[in-house]
């Protein structure tokens, strides 16, 4: 995200123009705007070497009208309250767009996990917990692993919490390990999501999957099974893909004209997404730089990053030949880009609906662990397929009738369930 770019300044941008749209009453609005709900609070860990470091965290609860909140715990050097309360929002429209009974949450730690060893990490996970239990749960928020947190984390912080409230709770927590509560599909679920979206659109636009090529920003979980589920699923090709390097404190873009093997690049990247160059170039890749993806000339570009990523700057540098644009990751396209990108009449799978995969999945593991009882690999996909295709589809057929931009009807879709709740609650 650029210095500029305010994520939570963009999701209420983003929320009051399709409030206008719906011309909900100002007093609506005012609740919608907000979190409900806000926590800051401080984590003291004994580092390794003995000293105690202060980490400064956050949980945001932003609506619970449909249900308890949801949201993933990113760990970042860069976090901010803003972009915590921004990507809070944009779950409680996922889940609602997707129309899951689940209300949007988010949380953070200021930190560069990659400095942390692993007894580092673990104390951190707990003491996060430990801050925090009295306001989460399973019916009331529970969290997920987001950037910088994996499923062994969750791991740790569902038994932190199980150990507080005194009984095994294996549905505060979601993205957990298989084997310790933990879903089968879920480590492919937002990366296949983005896919199974990205078919249903290319459908639509009478384009056959087969003869599309893609580019693709990132090479985290949803980068790599998007890439992995576009050539496998649909056949289709990928030209390049981009990541973060961690040695040389950069962005590079990784591609091969005939077309990338997305097992063969998760095979040399480390569990920080970061690719080994030298193995790349060896087995006849190019190494480009970070901002290439974007100009690349392809049909579809999945940005699966970061926010901000497609701004007033960078939106004039997309070729052409692109049709669609996937959006992978949270708020990659600035309102400013949006504008240029409708002119184009490019169409665009809006962000809080392509990447639903993995709240759907999450949710999915919630159910299974309310049950006791686990789904097969093929069931939890099958599932998510259904849901992500009815999604797309109920949005397709309000942008089509209303005659608006994706992004906008699926606000309106997701706005106006929440709002229905709301009522239906007396709240309003």
């Amino acid at each position: 995200m650029t210095s500029t770019t305010n994520a939570f300044e963009m999701a209420q941008r983003q929320f009051d123009h399709v409030a206008e749209l719906l011309q909900l009453d100002p007093q609506v609005r005012e609740i919608l705007r907000w979190p409900m709900r806000e926590y800051h609070f401080r984590i003291p860990v004994r580092m390794d070497d003995g000293t105690i470091r202060v980490f400064q965290g956050f949980r945001v609860q932003h609506n619970d009208a449909r249900g308890p909140c949801k949201g993933g715990i990113r760990f970042h050097p860069a976090e901010t309250i803003d972009t915590v309360r921004a990507l809070a929002t944009w779950m409680t429209w996922k889940c609602a767009v997707v129309d899951l009974p689940l209300g949007g949450g988010k949380g953070g730690v200021i930190v560069d996990p990659a400095t942390l060893s692993e007894g580092e990490k673990e104390r951190l996970a707990r003491g996060y917990i430990q801050q925090i239990w009295r306001n989460i749960g399973p019916r009331q928020d529970v969290p997920a692993p987001d950037v910088g947190t994996n499923p062994q984390m969750m791991g740790w912080m569902m038994d932190e919490y199980s150990k507080l409230v005194g009984q095994y709770t294996p549905g505060v927590i979601t993205g957990k390990p298989v084997g310790g509560g933990g879903s089968l599909g879920r480590t492919e679920a937002t990366g296949f999501g983005v896919i199974y979206t990205v078919r249903e659109a290319l459908k639509h636009l009478n384009l056959d999957p087969a003869k599309c090529v893609a580019a693709i920003q990132g090479f985290g979980n949803v980068a790599q099974y998007a890439a992995v589920g576009f050539t496998e699923i649909l056949g289709g090709k990928v030209i390049c893909v981009s990541y973060w390097d961690r040695e040389d404190r950069t962005a590079y873009t990784v591609s091969k004209a005939d077309g990338i093997d997305p097992r063969f690049l998760m095979s040399i990247t480390d569990q920080y997404g970061t690719i080994d160059k030298s193995k790349a170039r060896a087995a006849g890749y190019t190494i480009e730089d970070g901002n290439a993806w974007l100009s690349k000339e392809a049909d579809v570009l999945i940005p699966a990053a970061l926010e901000g990523q497609i701004n007033a700057d960078t939106v004039h540098h997309i070729h052409e030949r692109v049709k669609l644009i996937a959006e992978g990751a949270n708020g990659p396209t600035t309102p400013e880009a949006d504008e240029i990108i409708r002119q184009r009449g490019i169409f665009m799978i809006p962000d809080f609906l392509c990447n639903a995969g993995g709240v759907t999945v999450s949710y999915f593991e919630s159910v299974q662990n309310d049950m006791n009882f686990y789904w097969t690999k093929e069931e939890v996909l099958q599932r998510l397929d259904t849901k992500m295709t009815q999604a797309f589809q109920a949005v397709l057929d309000l942008a089509l009738k209303e005659g608006v931009f994706m992004r906008d009807a699926a606000y309106m879709v997701a706005i106006t369930r929440v709002v229905k709740a709301m009522e239906l609650r007396g709240w309003i």
